[in-house]
């Protein structure tokens, strides 16, 4: 579409801001870059960094406990990218995070493992393949002229 310069963030409501910060900040390693307030002080939005042109937000107050599950409408999952997925795997583990499903490859030829953070919101996370599905379908595209 004509005029979407990119995927800025992704934001998730969460039941508990200290247990999700705790997951992402501390033990994935994305920096807190800014705090939004509510009129009466309280936080409304947490702004984390993936990277310059990547956030995640979370907002505290979710209704529920737990993300909806593998079937539910909605957002199924989020994907981070990661050049080397055994490092980043062991690190993981190491940091106390459970994989939830184990280093294999996917049907697309990348390299793939899941966890989830406090609320049950899947991620993957894909070390992509030099000839991957999506590599292909970009130099599909290009030659198409889009």
């Amino acid at each position: 579409m004509l005029g979407i310069t990119g995927y800025g963030h992704v934001a998730i409501k969460v039941k508990d801001l200290d247990a999700s910060l705790e997951f992402y900040r501390e033990r994935l390693g994305f920096p807190e870059m800014l705090r939004l307030k509510n009129d009466d002080g309280s936080t409304w939005l947490v702004y984390l960094r993936i990277t310059d042109d990547h956030y995640l937000e979370i907002f505290p107050g979710a209704e529920t406990g737990r993300a909806p599950g593998w079937n539910a409408n909605g957002v199924n999952h989020m994907c981070f990218t990661i050049d080397d997925l055994d490092a980043t795997a062991k690190r993981i583990k190491a940091a106390g995070i459970k994989l939830t499903a184990e280093i294999k490859e996917g049907l697309d030829g990348n390299r793939q493992a899941w966890i989830e953070d406090p609320d049950g919101n899947r991620i993957e996370l894909m070390e992509m393949h030099p000839d991957c599905l999506q590599y292909q379908g970009i130099k599909r595209l290009h030659a198409e002229g889009k």
